[in-house]
């Protein structure tokens, strides 16, 4: 008889926090990104602009779940929907920005979708930004000459 083996749970990968003068980085990635902006005089906003992609909203109906440690299902309905925001990392000092940098070493499984949503609401907003998602410092210094050709 075989037995089956047990498939490990993927761990949430947990980024190291960074400071560095008055600004506190999410990952070591967006430190090296910033320093890297810096050094060639590029000004950026360090989540400096959140969006709301998509608006709050009262659901009035009936919304049968089962919540974290219970057996049975509960109406959670009847609530107000919290809008999804999306906070890039780094934007353009200009408004409307000219390009959002959003460093991204190990996207977790929500991310995909949110980054779409986010895609979804410049265009219907009219911003025409440049997208950059840097996943390493190679990426990082190919975005810095890619702006340095292009903004600067």
């Amino acid at each position: 008889m075989r037995t089956r083996r047990r498939k490990r749970s993927r761990q949430i990968t947990r980024s190291t926090k960074e400071a560095y003068k008055q600004h506190k980085f999410a990952s070591k990635l967006e430190l090296y990104m910033y320093k890297a902006l810096e050094k060639q005089k590029i000004k950026v906003l360090y989540e400096g602009k959140t969006f709301e992609v998509v608006p709050g909203f009262n659901f009035s109906a009936s919304s049968y779940e089962k919540t974290k440690g219970k057996k049975i299902l509960q109406d959670k309905g009847n609530k107000n929907i919290l809008p999804i925001r999306y906070t890039p990392d780094f934007i353009d000092i200009q408004d409307p920005p000219r390009f959002i940098i959003e460093c991204k070493g190990n996207p977790n499984e929500a991310f995909p979708l949110r980054w779409k949503l986010f895609k979804k609401h410049l265009i219907d907003k009219n911003i025409n930004a440049s997208l950059f998602m840097p996943r390493n410092q190679k990426d990082c210094d190919e975005v810095v000459r890619l702006l340095k050709t292009s903004y600067i």
